[in-house]
């Protein structure tokens, strides 16, 4: 029972540490008032954080480039391979690495990623749609596409799919995007689907335009895919993502490249073999402590899609982009080594149980 308890209070001391962070952080730059009302009320951040595989990061493996080359790896075995690794819990997949698959591959492919316990939560449609177009023979075949994602979403199992729109920041356009997507909307809602809008350039790259345009769908099932990419190239990133993230179901934890701490970058291979020790090195491209700050004061702790964009090894970019995020959510090693500690000198102590015996 002992363990049992210290299990538990292991998890609170968790969530304990990072409440007393924020506050001191809070009290340190002045807000003092801030700091007492965290002090004073519970804690109620993210503590936990589904980190899940963006499938195209590592379509390299999947789809070789070159005719008659070989695929280092099978879609098939793309769940077990994220489980197991990749440490990742789950598969955004991207509707690139679907070409020709029909309904029996979709449903093969999502038994196997049950089996792996690696589920496809999201469907993510790559190219821009043209859903919001005034052309007809634009429009009506954005509209059957669409739906088609829709259905192979279902068929993988997935809760949500994600689009992009293709249109410029003008009032027709806006007319049409609603109209279009609540139209989407009623078989998103036969299919039990959720549907997401990843900002664009144009028509959904402002947030306060975005936001309106999933207020004017209406419903539960509409709702954004933020992108910590397109955020660190606005004006504020922080404001951008508090404006779109309560709206979320899945963000897009992209990251581009890592530089080695401390060491010449150098260039062309002299850099690749510069990077080696995964503790020697740092996001390069934009701060992510901003964002992560970002999604954190809104409360978000779902799917965080890990979407390595650099150049190099896919494999060891993901895993590099998991041990960044992971580190901010993760305890000091300190505290983390004494909670260990004492879990395993609880358990040397407790005494074996003794056997029930039988009432004479």
């Amino acid at each position: 029972m002992r363990r049992i308890s210290l299990v538990v209070g292991r998890n609170v001391i968790r969530c304990g540490w990072k409440f007393v962070r924020d506050s001191v952080a809070a009290v340190s730059s002045g807000n003092f008032k801030w700091g007492i009302f965290l002090f004073g009320f519970c804690y109620t951040g993210p503590t936990f954080m589904l980190f899940t595989l963006t499938a195209s990061c590592v379509r390299s493996l999947l789809v070789p480039d070159g005719k008659g080359k070989t695929p280092s790896l099978k879609l098939a075995d793309l769940p077990l391979f994220t489980k197991e690794k990749l440490g990742l819990s789950g598969i955004n997949m991207t509707t690139d690495l679907l070409v020709g698959a029909d309904r029996a591959k979709l449903e093969n492919l999502k038994e196997r990623a049950d089996k792996a316990a690696c589920s496809c939560l999201l469907l993510i449609e790559n190219a821009p749609s043209l859903l919001a177009s005034n052309a007809t023979e634009e429009f009506q075949p954005a509209m059957d596409r669409a739906s088609r994602v829709l259905q192979a979403a279902r068929f993988l199992g997935c809760n949500a799919a994600s689009f992009r729109l293709a249109a410029d920041n003008s009032e027709l356009s806006f007319k049409l995007a609603v109209e279009r997507l609540k139209k989407l909307m009623e078989q998103a809602d036969k299919l039990d689907l959720n549907v997401l809008i990843a900002p664009n350039p144009g028509l959904t790259v402002e947030p306060d335009k975005l936001t309106e345009l999933i207020k004017k769908v209406g419903g539960f099932r509409i709702g954004t895919f933020p992108d910590f990419q397109l955020a660190a190239a606005q004006k504020d990133p922080s404001l951008f993502l508090r404006r779109i993230v309560p709206y979320a179901s899945a963000v897009s934890a992209s990251t581009m490249d890592f530089k080695a701490v401390g060491k010449p970058a150098g260039k062309g291979k002299k850099k690749a073999e510069a990077v080696v020790e995964d503790d020697d090195v740092e996001h390069a491209g934009f701060d992510m402590q901003p964002l992560i700050d970002a999604i954190e004061a809104v409360g978000y702790d779902g799917n965080l899609a890990i979407d390595y964009r650099g150049p190099g090894d896919p494999v060891q970019g993901v895993l590099r982009s998991r041990r960044l995020l992971e580190s901010f959510w993760a305890l000091p090693a300190s505290l983390e080594d004494f909670i260990e500690e004492d879990l395993d000198a609880a358990a040397a102590a407790e005494p074996d149980e003794e056997p029930i015996k039988d009432e004479e």
